[in-house]
């Protein structure tokens, strides 16, 4: 088996393509609509990291959690903060489980939480 591919809940393609897209530097891998005025179904990728945004009503509930380890957060919030988000203003924090995290919230109200576990100490 492969990876599961999380399905978020989306409403507007411009916000969807916006977001991932042009803020997150997600790449589309696919888009497909069953016709013309049809509900949007839009694959994206980042390095190994799958996304599908969904514009359909039964595929994903809005509102979801997702966790995405990075090898690099603070690289990953410059690379981020080099292309604001007017709602955004996201910063790292050091969780007291092993990892440090950076939490934002697309526009649709689903949350990703990127994150970098923290070696523990003597190796």
């Amino acid at each position: 088996m492969k990876p599961p591919i999380p399905i978020l809940r989306s409403f507007s393609e411009t916000e969807a393509r916006g977001f991932y897209l042009g803020y997150l530097g997600f790449a589309e891998v696919f888009a497909h609509r069953f016709g013309p005025g049809m509900p949007l179904y839009l694959a994206v990728r980042r390095g190994d990291c799958d996304l599908h945004l969904s514009e359909h009503h039964g595929d994903a509930t809005p509102g979801s959690a997702l966790r995405i380890e990075v090898a690099d957060l603070d690289g990953f919030l410059a690379e981020i903060g080099a292309r604001p988000h007017p709602r955004l203003r996201p910063s790292i924090e050091d969780m007291p489980w092993g990892f440090r995290e950076l939490r934002l919230v697309d526009p649709f109200g689903n949350r990703l939480v990127i994150c970098q576990r923290v070696p523990a100490a003597g190796g």
